[in-house]
C-alpha cells in the first residue's frame, strides 16, 4: 500500500475529490494548510499599508491506496489540479507498512 499526499490550490479541491471518486478512491483526509515553495508568498495592501503574506493557503489531501491504484490516483490528481501557474502544488508518495481500522480491527487493504 502507498500513501499519497497532495498539496493543491483550495479552489481545485472539489474537482480533485470528484475525479478521485470516479477512479475508485473511496476515502480521503483533507486538511486546510498554509505554506510556500518557489512561490515565496506575495504582497497585499490592507488599509493603505503593504504587508507580506509568507504562507499561502493550500489544501492537503491524504489517501491510502493499493499498489495497483497508485499511478491512476497520481495521474488523476495531476490532471485535475494542474493550472499551469506557479503554486499548483506537490504530490508525495510513500510506503505504508500497516493500516488498522479501529472499529473492526481489520488490517491493511481490508481496512482501507
Amino acid at each position: 500500500m502507498k500513501k499519497i499526499e497532495a498539496i493543491v490550490k483550495p479552489f481545485k479541491m472539489d474537482d480533485v475529490r470528484e475525479a478521485l471518486s470516479e477512479v475508485g478512491v473511496s476515502g480521503m483526509t483533507v486538511t486546510e494548510v498554509k505554506g510556500f515553495g518557489r512561490q515565496k508568498g506575495h504582497s497585499e495592501l490592507y488599509r493603505g499599508a503593504e504587508y507580506q503574506v509568507d504562507f499561502l493557503p493550500k489544501v492537503k489531501l491524504e489517501i491510502v491506496v493499493a499498489e495497483d491504484m497508485v499511478e491512476r490516483a497520481v495521474e488523476t490528481i495531476l490532471a485535475t489540479a494542474h493550472t499551469g501557474k506557479i503554486g499548483d502544488g506537490k504530490i508525495f508518495v510513500t510506503d505504508v507498512e500497516r493500516v488498522i481500522r479501529i472499529r473492526t480491527g481489520e488490517e491493511n487493504e481490508e481496512a482501507v
